[in-house]
């Protein structure tokens, strides 16, 4: 069983930058597509980005192209969300994935998921 446990969550102000990461634990992830997600209240949850096993390949989705930098670090275990330029509509709970096949956006594609950590970015 593969556990998700995403961090760097905070506050930041509007055009700064936070890095999240999410450290799977249990067994090693470097076989999965690793994704991001993010859901803010009242709204469903929306795929951020994914990356593929090597880490050779991102995909992101159309709101935080150019702004977001999905990574992974498979010595450590790690993958990363790099987020530059913040914006208020950023502001959600953010969750980390694994999965199988690659690119994958959708929620029902995923098999693990972490507890989410706050991202809240003020104007």
């Amino acid at each position: 069983q593969v556990q998700l446990v995403e961090s760097g969550g905070g506050l930041a102000q509007a055009g700064g930058s936070l890095r999240l990461s999410c450290a799977p634990s249990g067994r090693t992830f470097s076989s999965y597509t690793m994704g991001w997600f993010r859901q803010a209240p009242g709204k469903e949850r929306e795929f951020v980005a994914c990356i593929n096993e090597s880490g050779g390949s991102a995909w992101y989705g159309d709101s935080v192209k150019g702004r977001f930098t999905i990574s992974r670090d498979n010595a450590k275990n790690t993958v990363y969300l790099q987020m530059n330029n913040l914006k208020p509509e950023d502001t959600a709970l953010y969750y980390c994935a694994a999965g199988i096949s690659f690119p994958i956006s959708h929620v029902s594609e995923y098999i693990y998921w972490g507890r989410g950590t706050q991202v809240t970015v003020s104007s």
